[in-house]
């Protein structure tokens, strides 16, 4: 993975998302009304696009909300996104909302992070799978990507570790792809970089581990997540949801991980030990 220099013209970023999704001049003047001659007059610079043609282009591009502010600025228009803090008044709605689901989901483990996956919030059921992370990984901002996979983190009671490192690589990749964020790009380049936890050797991904099979024979239809608490192996499966259309920054990067026990006993463990 190569850094670019940026660009400020919005031609050219435009054209960047626009060959990234794989999509026509054509294709995309027909999704957005429009024509390719007009399109390729953007993208050169021959024609300025309206406030409104760089927000329905950027919609269509399936652009970030981040990224769109960046469209507006290049293009000589101001900002449209805020970006507010989480600790701003005004989000307390938002905060409010998410404590509740959060507890509401107890005791099955949940979490919210923001774009570069540090913890916005977090209940007693991820509290309990943290448990045993040394106390310099659970200084905030806690980062999730670094608790889990730093050596010294959650790496080491996780059973089938290395097809879940892998699974999280593939989707902080995702991620840099779609926003093209350098400080998610350092994180990646950190994590990736982390030796494999003790007794886990460094081999190809999901090959000769017995518990790797034991994964992959259950996740028949999703890969599960096999962590070992107080002695026992407790299995997930997991979702993450984000907010749908929204309208300020910080909002359009929070994602809301949810852990669901992939079998009776690891239900029946949380239960107890948090029900």
């Amino acid at each position: 993975m190569t850094s670019r220099a940026p660009v400020t013209e919005v031609g050219p970023l435009l054209r960047g998302w626009r060959e990234q999704r794989r999509i026509s001049q054509l294709e995309l003047a027909l999704r957005a009304d429009s024509s390719a001659r007009h399109i390729s007059f953007v993208e050169t610079g021959r024609s300025r696009p309206s406030e409104e043609m760089v927000l329905r282009l950027a919609e269509h591009l399936d652009v970030p909300v981040r990224e769109r502010n960046t469209l507006l600025l290049a293009a000589g228009y101001a900002p449209r996104f805020t970006e507010t803090s989480m600790d701003d008044p005004s989000m307390a709605v938002v905060r409010e909302g998410l404590e509740r689901l959060l507890r509401g989901y107890e005791p099955y483990p949940a979490l919210v992070v923001d774009g570069t996956y540090t913890l916005v919030a977090a209940n007693r059921g991820l509290a309990l799978l943290m448990e045993g992370v040394p106390d310099h990984l659970l200084v905030p901002p806690v980062n999730a990507m670094r608790a889990i996979l730093h050596p010294e983190g959650a790496a080491p009671r996780i059973r089938n570790f290395r097809q879940w490192r892998l699974h999280l690589l593939h989707q902080m990749e995702r991620q840099i792809a779609l926003a093209r964020s350098e400080e998610l790009r350092a994180l990646y380049e950190e994590v990736a970089a982390y030796p494999p936890p003790e007794g886990v050797d460094d081999g190809p991904e999901g090959a000769g581990d017995p518990d790797d099979a034991a994964a992959f024979a259950l996740g028949t239809f999703a890969l599960p997540l096999r962590i070992e608490h107080g002695g026992q192996v407790l299995t997930f499966l997991s979702s993450i949801s984000t907010f749908n259309t929204p309208m300020d920054v910080t909002v359009a990067e929070l994602a809301i991980e949810t852990f669901l026990p992939a079998d009776p006993a690891t239900a029946k463990y949380l239960m107890s030990a948090l029900g």
